[in-house]
């Protein structure tokens, strides 16, 4: 009786890196012990917990490689996941997978329009129209020019400019 095996033992696995190696002692109860207790003060907001692509991939490969009825249940409780961790992941990876083989459009690809964009056409129209406004103020101005030189009115000398005077 003193070669018992345990069956939520986690099997050997390749390399982890060091997110994944905190992630993984984090969750099993052999590291448990070593690890500080857990920081009674409560934060503002949770953290919520980032995995990696590659410690996703490793989890996903490992669950479509069990045979035997539980055994995914075991692996998401060894790593502290849930289901919807897995089949959100799933998910990812064939959208993923089908936008690689998805055909891709030849030439140069249309820029989406965003908000810079929608500003810079409203400036433009704006700019056009002040452009034709002053265009008839000047004509505006021109005609009366020429109204005063045919009626012999002459006009009074522009003030100076406060600007002129500095000069």
């Amino acid at each position: 009786m003193s070669s018992v095996i345990n069956s939520t033992a986690p099997a050997a696995l390749p390399a982890e890196s060091g997110d994944e190696q905190r992630e993984s002692q984090r969750t099993h109860g052999r590291a448990a012990a070593t690890l500080a207790p857990p920081d009674p003060e409560v934060r503002r907001t949770p953290e919520r917990r980032q995995f990696s692509a590659a410690y996703k991939q490793r989890i996903l490969a490992e669950c479509e490689h069990t045979t035997a009825p539980g055994q995914v249940g075991a692996i998401l409780r060894r790593e502290g996941l849930f289901t919807f961790h897995l089949r959100d992941w799933r998910a990812a990876q064939q959208r993923a997978h089908h936008a690689a083989l998805a055909p891709t459009r030849r030439g140069p690809q249309r820029l989406r329009p965003t908000a810079l964009a929608g500003e810079l056409q409203r400036v433009q129209r704006e700019n056009v129209r002040l452009q034709h406004q002053l265009k008839q103020a000047t004509l505006i101005i021109e005609l009366q020019k020429k109204v005063s030189e045919l009626l012999g009115v002459t006009l009074p000398p522009p003030p100076p400019d406060a600007t002129d005077e500095q000069h």
